[in-house]
């Protein structure tokens, strides 16, 4: 009886302790030499298959139409339907586990969960996943440690210091909480204790602060768990303890920090950007955004839910810092925008700044100089690199009048260099976030008046989906890059397909909306896509977007956000990830026919 089957490997993670020991009991090994058929087409299947090592080719007749690898498994439905509709062929060497038929019918039986693997659309295999992972995140939310939870960086102050200078020391560090040295001992106090022994205890401001400290210090190290500082906070009525790595004070952890952890804490950092009084309070709030993504992503919501609320903050934290640096006469003139992912809401993570300036008419040059230099540091500032391609305020380009822009757009259209198709897209992706929407709405409409009914631009403007190939092969096998570790990128080759070939449908058909998934919509309605097929092609953007972030989340082994191990997916991820880039290359087939890019 095999003791190495990975009891983890959807589906067989469905599975209760039971059924897992059952399916041991009656599981055994075949071996499989090169070419050797393991099932033939219209054979009857007497086993479940589990590929250990090695490959296997999925034929329909001659057609070589999938390639399974380590962990796929193979044929459930012929065991279902009592033939199997294709055959099954040992590629090379070949190890698989083998399940009797009785045993897996028994567990398909017996396990709803288990045998829904076998008979799902991509959609509804994204919904089964989903339910997987809630169920799994309670655990996944108490084996969090303390040092997962944002700390207020520990300061000192001595017992001696007064109160006055207490409390200009918590507006400096923006906290509400210091640690007090008196000796060899150690207490906390808070913004609380010096207003209660000013107000109602009638303190003056120079006393000592010795006598307001709590000296009975509860303390956790940064590796204990995230319900044991839970537990402690309610066990000693405690609304904040100290974090203590060794002998040294670390930090100070506050419930609501706790509970935001747990709970999510989207509304509490729009607060505090709404409260900003300088650009270092924003600063503060700026640099929490990063952080809220990994605690909705750990709580489980969906992609484009995230999208939303981060795009929120991040406008949001824009639009606050416009009203800070950018003078009366700019503000009154001007409309700040987001392109690129942000404009279209996209962008979870951030990467690099996408923004820009319209002016309703000039302003003084030293005034526009000072704002384009003061707004582009103070994002640096808050952690938002620099665009690579300086689609930035900064750049004269992106920060002109209504007027210059039209100008612009009539020469990227009219009389195109290598970067306007690129240009073109970035603007359209353009969201107003402060001042004067309607000088955007004028822009974006003089664009597409342009635009509109110019075949042979559009043509060459769609042609961008052609520029990175689909990571799937003929026969379904997914495609890693030379140089990339095994690994392939599903920006280029699965999210900028779907995202720029809806793109150039939309400048088309002069639908303005900015989301990907809401021009989509918009191209279902008006009949230039299937609503079978928007939903499919929504459902793969969606999964490879959320694929990408948790890649990002994880940020190992060197790789960068975009780039993925299908070595390292589940079989149900790799699933998914095979049925996304077909839906790709449909799409891309789709832009090809419609806009005739077989002349290129």
């Amino acid at each position: 009886m095999p003791k190495t089957f990975d009891a983890n490997n959807p589906p067989f993670d469905r599975l209760t302790p039971l059924q897992m020991d059952r399916l041991r009991a009656d599981l055994d090994i075949g071996y499989f030499r090169p070419n050797e058929p393991i099932i033939g087409q219209g054979a009857a299947a007497d086993h479940l298959f589990v590929v250990i090592k090695g490959q296997v080719e999925e034929r329909d007749g001659g057609e070589l139409i999938a390639m399974l690898g380590p962990k796929d498994s193979f044929d459930a439905r012929a065991m279902m339907h009592g033939i199997s509709a294709h055959a099954f062929v040992a590629r090379e060497e070949t190890l698989c586990y083998l399940l009797p038929k009785a045993t897996t019918l028994a567990l398909i039986k017996d396990n709803p969960r288990f045998a829904s693997f076998f008979y799902l659309e991509m959609s509804r295999k994204l919904d089964a996943m989903s339910q997987e992972e809630d169920e799994t995140r309670a655990g996944s939310f108490m084996r969090a440690r303390v040092k997962d939870v944002f700390l207020h960086p520990a300061h000192f102050i001595s017992a001696d210091d007064t109160i006055e200078s207490a409390g200009q020391r918590m507006q400096e560090i923006n906290s509400n909480a210091l640690f007090v040295r008196d000796g060899g001992k150690t207490g906390i106090i808070t913004g609380m204790n010096l207003s209660k022994a000013v107000v109602l205890q009638r303190q003056p401001i120079t006393a000592a602060v010795r006598a307001y400290t709590h000296f009975d210090v509860v303390a956790l190290s940064p590796d204990d768990f995230v319900f044991t500082a839970l537990l402690s906070m309610t066990k000693n009525n405690k609304r904040r303890v100290a974090v203590k790595d060794g002998d040294t004070f670390t930090g100070i952890l506050e419930d609501i920090d706790l509970l935001s952890f747990l709970g999510g804490s989207a509304q509490l950092i729009a607060g505090r950007i709404e409260r900003a009084a300088n650009l270092s309070d924003l600063a503060g709030a700026a640099r929490e955004i990063d952080g809220q993504v990994r605690v909705l992503r750990r709580q489980g919501l969906k992609i484009d839910v995230i999208c939303e609320i981060v795009s929120d903050l991040n406008r949001r934290l824009l639009a606050k810092l416009f009203g800070m640096v950018a003078p009366d006469a700019i503000s009154e003139k001007g409309c700040l925008i987001v392109m690129g992912s942000e404009g279209r809401g996209e962008q979870t993570l951030r990467t690099d700044q996408d923004n820009g300036l319209i002016l309703s008419g000039p302003v003084d040059e030293d005034a526009l100089a000072a704002f384009r230099r003061d707004f582009t540091a103070a994002l640096e500032s808050f952690g938002f690199p620099p665009c690579p391609g300086n689609v930035m305020v900064r750049n004269p380009l992106w920060s002109k009048t209504v007027d210059d822009y039209v100008a612009e757009f009539r020469r990227w259209v009219t009389l195109p260099d290598q970067d306007a198709p690129m240009n073109v897209a970035i603007f359209f992706d353009a969201e107003a976030v402060a001042g004067n929407a309607a000088l955007l709405t004028r822009s974006k409409e003089a664009l597409v008046d342009m635009i509109k009914g110019e075949q042979a631009y559009l043509a060459h403007f769609a042609r961008a989906v052609e520029f990175f190939p689909t990571p799937i092969g003929l026969f379904n096998k997914l495609i890693t890059a030379e140089g990339k570790g095994d690994a392939l990128d599903l920006k280029k080759g699965g999210i900028f397909p779907i995202v720029h070939g809806v793109r150039s449908f939309s400048i088309e058909r002069g639908i303005i909306e900015t989301s990907t998934a809401k021009r989509i919509a918009r191209l279902a309605e008006a009949g230039a896509l299937s609503v079978e097929f928007a939903r499919e092609l929504t459902q793969a953007l969606q999964f490879l977007m959320t694929l990408r972030l948790d890649r990002q989340l994880a940020a190992t082994k060197g790789l960068s956000g975009s780039l993925v191990r299908p070595a390292e997916l589940s079989s149900m991820e790799r699933d998914l990830l095979r049925d996304a880039f077909q839906v790709v290359k449909q799409f891309r087939e789709i832009n090809r026919r419609h806009f005739n890019l077989g002349m290129f």
